[in-house]
Parts: C-alpha cells; sequence; structure tokens
C-alpha cells in the first residue's frame, strides 16, 4: 500500500502549532524502533532478538562508548527523559547499526536455547529500510529534517533548493573541489550545526570559488565576477578588519551567500564541462 499522507500533512503550509511536537516525535519513533526491533534489524551489531540473549558487552556500554552518555538505553525505558539531542543521537547510532537479516528462523545457541533469529546480514538493505521508515516522520518535525544515506541527521533544504544539494557536482578534482563541496553541504545541513558551522562551511565554499577562480573569470560575465567577490572579500568572511560590513542578520545572510556560492559553482563547473566537452567534439571532427 502507498504511504499516503491524509489531509492535515498535505497542507501545504503548516503553522508552528500544527509541527509535530517532541513528545509526538518520541511516540512515532518508539513505535518505528519497536517494529524494527521484532524485525530483527538490530540483531547483526545489538544482538538484539525477541529472547535478549546474554552477549559481551551491553548495549548500553556500545551506546556509552559511542556517544559517551549513561542512561539512554533500554530506549523504551529512558525515552521520555531524552532531550532532542539525546533523541537524534539514538537515532544515528541506530542507523549505523541497523542491518536487514536474511532467511531469519529459530536458532539454537552456544546454551542449546532456541530462539528467533538470523545468521546472514545486508546492512545497506538495512540502513535503506531505516532511512525510509525514520525520514517521514522526521520531515514532520519543526521545519523538518531528514537522514543522509551517511547517517546524518541534516535539516530539510530550504523550498526549491533540494535539487541543488543533491546534484552530482561535475569534476573529477575529487581532493581540491568535489570534496570540500560535500563537506561544506555537510557543514552546513547539520541538525545542531552552529553559527560558526554554517561560517567555516561557507568559508569552505569561498575556498574552492577561489580556488577556480581562472575558470569564473572566463565563464562569468566579469562584472558578476568581481560582485561576487566584493561580497566574500567586504562583508566579514575571509577578513577580519574595521572596514568589513557585518551589520546583517547572520542566519538569512549565511544561508543567501551559501546558496548563492554553491549554484555559482555548479554553473561555472557545468560550463568548464560543457566546454571541454564541445572542444573534444570539434577535435574529433578534424
Amino acid at each position: 500500500m502507498e504511504d499516503k499522507k491524509y489531509y492535515s500533512l498535505r497542507k501545504e503550509m503548516i503553522s508552528d502549532e500544527q509541527q509535530m511536537s517532541f513528545e509526538n516525535l518520541k511516540k512515532t519513533f518508539l513505535i518505528a524502533y519497536n517494529s524494527l526491533k521484532v524485525g530483527l534489524y538490530f540483531q547483526k551489531y545489538l544482538e538484539e532478538t525477541v529472547s535478549h540473549q546474554d552477549h559481551p558487552i551491553s548495549v548500553e556500554n556500545k551506546i556509552f562508548l559511542k556517544l559517551r552518555k549513561d542512561s539512554l538505553y533500554p530506549i523504551e525505558e529512558y525515552l521520555p527523559n531524552y532531550t532532542e539531542e539525546d533523541l537524534f543521537d539514538i537515532i544515528e547510532f541506530l542507523h549505523d547499526h541497523c542491518s536487514k537479516g536474511l532467511d531469519p528462523g529459530y536458532l539454537t545457541n552456544e546454551t542449546g536455547w532456541n530462539y528467533y533469529g538470523c545468521t546472514e546480514f545486508d546492512d545497506i538493505e538495512g540502513q535503506k529500510h531505516y532511512i525510509e521508515l525514520l525520514n517521514p516522520i522526521l520531515q514532520e518535525y519543526k521545519h523538518g529534517f531528514e537522514i543522509s544515506g551517511s547517517g546524518h541527521i541534516l535539516n530539510l533544504p530550504e523550498n526549491g533548493l533540494s535539487n541543488l544539494l543533491e546534484a552530482i557536482i561535475p569534476t573529477d578534482d575529487t581532493e581540491n573541489i568535489k570534496n570540500r563541496i560535500d563537506s561544506a553541504i555537510l557543514k552546513f545541513r547539520r541538525s545542531k550545526s552552529t553559527h560558526d558551522e554554517r561560517f567555516a562551511a561557507i568559508r569552505e565554499l569561498i575556498d574552492v570559488l577561489e580556488f577556480i577562480r581562472p575558470s569564473i573569470k572566463e565563464h562569468l560575465i566579469s562584472d558578476d565576477e568581481k560582485a561576487l567577490f566584493n561580497i566574500v572579500n567586504n562583508f566579514g568572511i575571509r577578513h577580519h578588519n574595521q572596514k568589513q560590513k557585518t551589520d546583517y542578520d547572520k542566519p538569512i545572510w549565511y544561508s543567501w551567500i551559501f546558496y548563492c556560492c554553491l549554484a555559482t559553482l555548479h554553473a561555472v563547473l557545468r560550463l568548464a564541462e560543457k566546454k571541454i566537452v564541445f572542444n573534444q567534439f570539434d577535435e574529433n571532427k578534424k
């Protein structure tokens, strides 16, 4: 059956009063978590089975080693006292420890007990199912979140900008361009990103812009190139001096300049790629 959204959830504009509360988020998460647990999605890494067998390293200790936090597990017991940060930490932790069991059945362990479990697992399919189950829940909380393919909880992109964030970066230069852009996007979209982290993400994109500046000069109109670098050089991003203009609303302005830089990178890289392909085609015709 199709995952249908009912009337109140389909409305284009949801007011602050209509957004999912944190308490409802926890309740909905618990339903999803229990369905995954019964489906043996945590058996491989957390050894959670229907019969709850003993295991060398407790789940509590595994969580503490990763998150440096106590009083998070068992989830059913401690969930009512979770903060938003606790819940998001646990959601990311469970993503990394989720695996789909293949051919589940009754197994016999070393003590001779029979229990329902699996002997083979698929991490990719397990995490894919986990994301598909949790993302519709997270998207309804506050202004929307999602779990990325790498298991990070990210803010949903602003309306109309998701394609820009997900578009393939047209470059063969992984070290100087692709990895730096990917890193900047992740910093900017993390659910707990601070103003400083968003500022660092913008700086990273500007470093890439500087790296490809010869291409920018070639493919953008001269006035556009000058205007872009006037902003990054005189609005308190790259330099720290008394001439810098910093009297602006940072949350709004940071979003604008981040997407402006990202869009410029995509445009220039695509124009450069198009020229390379055209030149190769032209050479082949000769």
